[in-house]
């Protein structure tokens, strides 16, 4: 049977060091829980400091993984979907306007019910799903996996950023 963690594409993961050998869906499960464990105590202006100088609020980081669990799991239904499917650029820079003035508390709730859906999606995912390959402008040639991979480490480099203000 094929190892879907380390399937070979035109581009390295660029989360896989922070999911090393970790479970994709483990960490699709776990982490959400560990960063409500984190902030629910905070108050809004906890949610305002930064994990280093001119970065992100812990807000808004919670904003853009809301919104990274928007785009990433729709590419993996595009995928599905469509043969030939062909996925547009994620500008996380350009996303963050259209959102910032949401409260991080609305973000993280978002966040939460949005990973539960998906990852009920992944969860049921045949094998031949999770091969099932697409383009990225940026990555080349991925599947369905891959996607699976780069939001679990994806997660877990942000809960890093996160845990270093708590």
């Amino acid at each position: 049977m094929r190892d879907y963690a380390w399937v070979m594409t035109t581009a390295p993961n660029p989360y896989a060091a922070d999911l090393g050998t970790r479970d994709a869906l483990d960490a699709l499960s776990d982490t959400p829980q560990r960063i409500r464990a984190i902030v629910e105590t905070w108050s809004d202006n906890d949610f305002e400091r930064s994990y280093a100088a001119g970065k992100w609020s812990i807000r808004k980081v919670l904003i853009h993984l809301t919104q990274t669990e928007l785009a990433l799991p729709t590419r993996v239904r595009f995928a599905l979907a469509q043969v030939g499917y062909i996925a547009q650029s994620f500008a996380q820079d350009d996303w963050m306007p259209i959102d910032e003035t949401a409260d991080a508390r609305t973000a993280l709730d978002a966040y939460t019910a949005l990973r539960r859906f998906n990852l009920a999606m992944f969860r049921n995912l045949t094998p031949e799903q999770r091969a099932r390959e697409f383009s990225h402008p940026e990555y080349g040639t991925l599947d369905v996996w891959w996607v699976a991979n780069q939001l679990a480490g994806h997660d877990l480099h942000h809960l890093k950023q996160i845990e270093s203000v708590k």
